[in-house]
């Protein structure tokens, strides 16, 4: 079940909003919040929403025992065996034979299992409570139930962004819900709908017809086009989410934290990735850079540091070569940016936008080609190798339609902050355009079948 359908927006959600609001008790919310974030989950995944319970269990108990543990050490090694042992499992084993398979020309037959869905999304949610138990950062939740709404809870449970215990552990217990928080969640998830339904699924659309074609016949051109719309999608398929996650978080009275700030305006790669993803960007800077060392160590160890970082963040996001290139491609440029290219933030802003975005739509390109061959031959249709291609191929697939122009305008002007003033106004003018947003909005669903949502597989 995805937030922009309609079964979610007219069945699932009022459904859940009744059953939520009618008990005063906390406790009884908070159970209502587990058994319909378990029904939520199991509508698209009816076998893993027994992972899912046992997950809640398991890392239950361990984390109670190693709290009364004299050898703590013990059982936070269980526990993270226990998680990255099953999100290894499921999302990287078939990845490791196929390599196995070509490194040693063997035949080992891929396991038939799929990929449980927003498993590295909960499972880092997991793990920032282990760790942080464990080094008596955050009290240990002695109620199940409230463990189980912190793991499972719905509106960030399959695609962020990745709240961390220490964000919502008192709301847990004590959260206020209110009429001003319940309209301010509300006016955040149409926002985010609007960016899902109408913005990212035009750009998907185009993104996908120029690239499921024959990638020499796009010719530089067709490369450049696909690479701007897969740019313009994948922000707004993913921040739409996020906006979603949090303004149900508001209307439930959790404060989950920014995912995005507006990442296209940076002017470099180190201000691009303090604005996107932040969720994973500071998870990866708390749990992993830091503890190897972070920036207080010699340079060669500082650039293993950031290299360590930036492939495990390449893998987080899918089991394929071309993420872990992606992630590495960051890798790069951020070493270049923080040893030789130390003023490359004085370059005028014009050119410091064109020099960021050009890179991040490169690296987005490699993050769309999952196939190795089939990335390289985009790479080098890219830089010429088949021309500057035929104009004729946008006709062909009417990619230049009028409203996918439009879209593409709007693309633009809404990676920048000049709509949020507009939005930002609690004025009966801006509820009018909150109003129009959402019409357009389910119009759009009802009239496209396409809706697809990128971070899902993650």
């Amino acid at each position: 079940m995805v937030f922009s359908s309609l079964i979610f927006l007219f069945l699932f959600l009022p459904t859940f909003l009744l059953c939520y609001f009618i008990p005063k008790k906390r406790k009884t919310k908070n159970i209502v919040l587990l058994i319909f974030s378990l029904l939520f989950y199991g509508y698209g995944e009816p076998i893993y929403v027994l992972l899912m319970i046992l997950s809640i269990i398991v890392n239950y108990f361990i984390v109670l025992w190693m709290d009364k543990s004299s050898k703590p050490k013990k059982w936070l090694i269980i526990d993270l065996v226990f998680n990255l042992g099953l999100l290894f499992f499921f999302k990287y084993t078939n990845f490791f034979l196929d390599n196995i398979n070509n490194l040693f020309n063997l035949n080992i037959k891929f396991l038939s299992i799929s990929l449980p869905i927003g498993i590295s999304f909960y499972t880092f949610q997991i793990l920032t409570y282990v760790i942080d138990v464990y080094k008596s950062k955050v009290p240990v939740q002695k109620s199940i139930i409230n463990l189980g709404c912190y793991i499972s809870a719905f509106p960030q449970l399959i695609a962020g962004p990745i709240v961390r215990y220490e964000t919502v552990n008192e709301e847990l217990n004590d959260r206020c819900e209110d009429i001003e928080g319940f309209a301010t969640g509300i006016r955040r998830f149409i926002i985010g709908l609007f960016k899902k339904c109408v913005i990212a699924n035009e750009m998907a659309y185009v993104a996908d017809t120029l690239f499921g074609s024959s990638i020499a016949s796009l010719g530089t051109i067709g490369m450049i086009v696909g690479g701007v719309a897969f740019t313009f999608q994948i922000y707004f398929d993913f921040s739409g989410y996020s906006d979603m996650a949090i303004g149900l978080g508001k209307m439930l009275g959790f404060n989950y934290l920014e995912n995005f700030n507006y990442p296209y305006v940076a002017r470099t790669i180190t201000d691009f990735w303090r604005r996107w993803h932040i969720s994973l960007s500071t998870f990866f800077r708390d749990y992993v850079y830091i503890p190897l060392g972070g920036n207080r160590c010699k340079r060669v160890r500082h650039i293993f540091n950031l290299f360590v970082v930036w492939a495990l963040t390449g893998l987080w996001h899918g089991a394929s070569w071309n993420f872990v290139f992606w992630g590495l491609f960051y890798f790069i440029l951020l070493v270049l940016e923080k040893f030789i290219f130390k003023k490359i933030d004085k370059l005028p802003a014009f050119l410091g936008h064109l020099y960021t975005f050009s890179l991040v739509t490169f690296g987005f390109i490699i993050f769309y080609f999952t196939d190795t061959s089939t990335l390289i031959e985009a790479i080098k249709t890219l830089f010429g190798a088949h021309g500057l291609g035929n104009m004729m191929i946008f006709t062909h697939y009417q990619i230049f339609k009028l409203k996918t122009i439009i879209i593409f305008v709007l693309s633009a002007f809404a990676s920048t902050p000049i709509f949020k003033p507009i939005f930002d106004k609690k004025n009966k003018f801006s509820d009018i355009y909150i109003i129009i947003l959402f019409i357009i909005s389910i119009i759009s669903i009802l009239a496209s079948s396409y809706n697809p949502f990128i971070y899902f597989r993650f």
